[in-house]
């Protein structure tokens, strides 16, 4: 398997807050986070990046879903962080098939520890985040959406 490396820049995002209930239901912490970002409109500099990531907040065992806020994004009731960027190595699949997930995670886990360069880089608020790839239109037409991983790394100090 080939994984990309790409770098993301460190952003203020809004945050939907750790929800232990993975609760995507209208009214559930991550549902309504859902709803609030999905009715930005990015300006057209802005559209073009990924802008929202779901991860695994490993201390306080729950979900959190972010928002990469520009200067006139309004967070609405959100919590606002900062988030860190960094190196991240990334794989894509389709979206519900878990077991390919788990495989090419495995994958990059086994490329990252291998790896002369790299280092795995996860620690608080820096954990391995996904975000669906796929546009809105594409994913209504085709009926399934595609889902990019991020791996969080670091180069090898020497």
């Amino acid at each position: 398997m080939e994984f990309r490396v790409i770098s993301l820049p460190a952003f203020k995002a809004a945050s939907s807050g750790v929800d232990v209930n993975f609760d995507f239901s209208p009214t559930g912490i991550l549902g309504k986070f859902n709803d609030y970002f999905s009715s930005i409109r990015p300006s057209a500099r802005d559209s073009f990046r990924p802008r929202d990531f779901l991860y695994f907040d490993e201390e306080k065992q729950g979900m959190v879903w972010m928002w990469a806020l520009s200067e006139e994004m309004d967070p609405g009731e959100n919590e606002v962080i900062d988030f860190d960027g960094g190196y991240y190595l990334t794989y894509a699949y389709k979206d519900g098939d878990e077991e390919t997930n788990g495989r090419l995670y495995g994958e990059a886990l086994k490329y990252i520890e291998e790896s002369e360069i790299f280092d795995l880089d996860v620690r608080p608020n820096h954990y391995a985040m996904g975000h669906i790839i796929t546009p809105a239109e594409v994913i209504e037409a085709q009926g399934w959406a595609q889902m990019e991983t991020f791996i969080p790394i670091k180069l090898k100090v020497k």
